[in-house]
């Protein structure tokens, strides 16, 4: 019996993706059927620029939808894109493009060709156009999925934010009570089915120290009330704790689970700790979804320098799920 493929959308075609993709066939453990959504005109083009051979089958997504896909190759699903050469500078001219990738992909997981979605780097700026915050916000109303998180995974330490590409003006406002109960209880239920125990989490506060000199305190009114009803619930939850101590090492060693009320609060420390180590993972859509922790990365399109472990990471994380 096949094992279910992994669906991988390359995301923005002026990127660094294709470079980690081909390096990465090279070093992934399992060999779980790849489909891969992308230009066949781009995939040669960059192939041969970085002097890579990689094998591969043209493929439709019919003979996806009747399991018609192989193992031991790339399952390429052309979607037509102009291109004159491998690397340019990122534009909206993408746009259509990575729309259609992601139209096709959602397409073929909600038939149940798979439940496993990796998908490369996108451009929030030309991509997004100020609609959504990220590719975990865009997917989540293309599913209509209410109730979602972004875990950045890694075996020894991960964290997840409260909100996500904010404006660090607005954080204070989107801080809600029953959004941090819903998103560690989401994560908390995530970790005890995959991995198969019940994580202890902290959780930071949202000002220096935990303390204000305003006279309102989102750690004492929204905060620590959350933590509160959580603890009542048996979840294995403490805080609030000063972000800036958190993660100091006798201190990050008491928990599976950090999670912050802001993007750079968590993800500067995480990244600083694993760096490319680690693993982007939406929780709550009605597939597995799994992004390299990394962006477009323009300024190293065709040096072939770029690291491939996070999307090493991704494909195994997925390939054993």
């Amino acid at each position: 019996m096949k094992s279910k493929p992994l669906i991988i959308v390359a995301g923005e075609p002026n990127s660094i993706f294709l470079e980690i993709f081909f390096k990465s066939l090279k070093k992934i453990k399992n060999k779980t059927p790849i489909i891969l959504i992308c230009s066949k005109k781009l995939f040669i083009l960059q192939s041969k620029a970085l002097n890579a051979k990689i094998n591969f089958r043209l493929v439709s997504k019919d003979d996806l939808i009747k399991k018609k896909y192989a193992t031991k190759v790339i399952n390429l699903l052309d979607i037509r894109l102009d291109v004159n050469k491998p690397f340019d500078k990122i534009t909206n001219k993408s746009n259509r493009y990575i729309e259609n990738c992601f139209t096709v992909a959602l397409d073929l997981l909600k038939k149940g060709v798979s439940y496993k979605l990796i998908n490369g780097p996108i451009s929030k700026k030309h991509f997004l156009r100020n609609k959504f915050l990220g590719i975990t916000e865009y997917l989540a109303k293309r599913t209509n999925t209410k109730n979602y998180a972004m875990l950045i995974f890694n075996e020894k330490l991960s964290v997840s934010p409260i909100t996500t590409h904010v404006p660090i003006r607005q954080i204070p406002k989107k801080i809600k009570r029953n959004d941090i109960i819903k998103k560690i209880i989401l994560i908390n239920d995530f970790i005890k089915k995959t991995f198969h125990y019940n994580p202890k989490f902290g959780v930071t506060g949202l000002n220096p120290h935990c303390e204000t000199v305003s006279g309102v305190s989102e750690d004492n009114n929204i905060i620590i009330p959350a933590i509160k009803r959580l603890s009542k619930l048996r979840y294995k939850v403490s805080g609030p704790f000063a972000a800036d101590t958190i993660f100091m090492k006798k201190n990050r060693n008491n928990f599976n689970i950090i999670v912050g009320m802001y993007h750079d609060q968590v993800l500067t420390p995480i990244k600083t700790l694993f760096e490319y180590d680690a693993i982007n993972i939406t929780l709550g859509l009605p597939f597995l979804r799994v992004s390299p922790d990394h962006g477009p990365n323009l300024s190293m399109i065709g040096k072939n320098k770029s690291n491939p472990v996070s999307l090493i990471k991704a494909i195994n994380f997925l390939s054993k799920n």
